[in-house]
């Protein structure tokens, strides 16, 4: 036998082994037999067997500009040589620059940057931010969002599977979210007349004193299974939450940095100009990094909130990552660019779905698509088990996908936003050969 071939089974044993025992037991793994990873490029990574895989989940859309961009590691390993940590007490030149390039492409007056670790802490800063500005406490969230692993997170995340219990925030409510493939009013879009955005001022007018301190809603909701709203949804909603006092937060952790294709961010597509926008993820390839953005005047109600540090926040190794993916996004990944390889990808799908009786809804935006899939399309009864089968043979077929939900039965397809026609043909063409396997 080869020993090569031994040893490097020998070391992915060893890593599940290992994770098995030093590791917390409720820690989410892919596949029936996880897939420890040890190197990646471009858009490609590969495994401790040496096997190749096409990466369209991007590390939960993270690697925003691909695998070891040399654009990002060489600023990466230029910074670390000089300085790797600061705090917030300290200004640096990575962390202001940031900020003024970030303030180049945000949406509307925003120009005001509060760095942080994650995108879990840029929500929660979202929140105290308004809370402050406002003096109104309650915040309207949407079922079926995400936001974070916090107890403030966990509060705003409407969706069963993430929630722990006991850690519950006050002043937190849930409406209807526009999930037109599974309606939760049992109506068709359009003639609905978007009546789901309507339940927001319901919520806020039983369950509040009448004012708010915001509305957060992620444009396209990720973890919810790629849960994208009707066009005009958004236009309704910030009517409704500004006759009641609140801010507009856009959740962009995943939809940012024009993932959703032809805008920077995914609010600007419904036209409205929000009061606070968070990001995370793809700001920083995978680096720790996140930022809470907003305009200069509500920025200084954060004066009236006392004085506040982050330790790891502007971290100048990360920032400077974050330079070098805004770097390549101008360069290579523009906004256009991402709409023209979503509509080809977008195109492909919906081929898949004709000859599918599981794949029951494509949708999404850009480079963001998701794939419902269902027992039957007469029925629509969600099928995890489809999901995971599919997960499973897509993997055989090289092709590394995600899924998410709350039923666990959405395909969730996000690759690098740097993607190129030949490898979202070539990841069609194995998604294909999948879907047939599993029937």
């Amino acid at each position: 036998m080869d020993t090569s071939i031994q040893n490097t089974t020998s070391k992915q044993d060893e890593i599940l082994k290992k994770q098995r025992k030093y590791l917390f037991p409720n820690h989410l793994l892919f596949y029936s037999s996880p897939l420890p990873l040890e190197r990646g490029e471009g858009w490609y990574v590969w495994d401790t067997e040496g096997k190749k895989y096409l990466d369209f989940f991007a590390g939960i859309l993270t690697t925003s500009v691909g695998h070891n961009r040399q654009e990002v590691t060489s600023r990466i390993r230029e910074q670390s040589e000089k300085l790797i940590h600061s705090s917030t007490l300290y200004p640096n030149e990575s962390h202001v620059s940031l900020a003024e390039k970030l303030a180049e492409v945000a949406p509307g007056n925003i120009d005001v940057s509060y760095f942080t670790a994650s995108g879990s802490e840029a929500d929660e800063t979202a929140v105290f931010l308004a809370r402050a500005h406002t003096g109104n406490h309650d915040i309207i969230a949407l079922r079926h969002g995400y936001s974070g692993r916090g107890a403030i997170g966990m509060s705003l995340t409407a969706h069963g599977n993430w929630r722990s219990p006991g850690t519950e925030v006050t002043g937190i409510k849930h409406a209807i979210n526009p999930y037109c493939y599974r309606c939760p009013l049992k109506m068709t879009y359009p003639s609905c007349g978007v009546a789901c955005a309507d339940d927001i001022e319901e919520v806020i007018k039983m369950t509040t004193p009448g004012k708010i301190a915001a509305f957060l809603a992620e444009p396209i909701q990720g973890v919810g299974g790629f849960i994208t709203p009707p066009s005009e949804y958004f236009k309704i909603a910030h009517e409704i939450v500004k006759r009641y006092e609140g801010l507009f937060i856009s959740d962009e952790v995943q939809t940012g940095f024009g993932r959703t294709g032809s805008k920077w961010f995914g609010i600007e597509h419904s036209g409205i100009e929000p009061d606070i926008i968070t990001m995370a993820k793809g700001i920083g390839n995978g680096m720790p990094l996140a930022n809470t953005m907003t305009t200069t005047e509500i920025a200084q109600s954060t004066l009236k909130a006392g004085s506040t540090i982050s330790t790891f926040g502007g971290n100048p190794v990360s920032c400077a990552a974050g330079l070098g993916v805004m770097e390549v996004l101008e360069k290579e990944a523009t906004p256009n660019h991402v709409e023209k390889m979503g509509r080809l990808l977008r195109v492909g799908l919906e081929e898949i779905q004709k000859s599918s009786n599981v794949l029951g809804d494509v949708r999404g935006m850009g480079l963001m698509q998701g794939l419902e899939l269902v027992k039957d399309k007469t029925s629509k009864e969600p099928s995890p088990d489809a999901a995971n089968q599919l997960l499973e043979a897509a993997r055989k077929e090289g092709l590394l996908i995600g899924k998410g939900g709350l039923y666990g039965n959405v395909i969730r397809i996000a690759p690098p936003l740097t993607i190129n026609e030949d490898a979202v043909i070539d990841a069609l063409e194995k998604l294909a050969k999948a879907f047939k396997q599993i029937g």
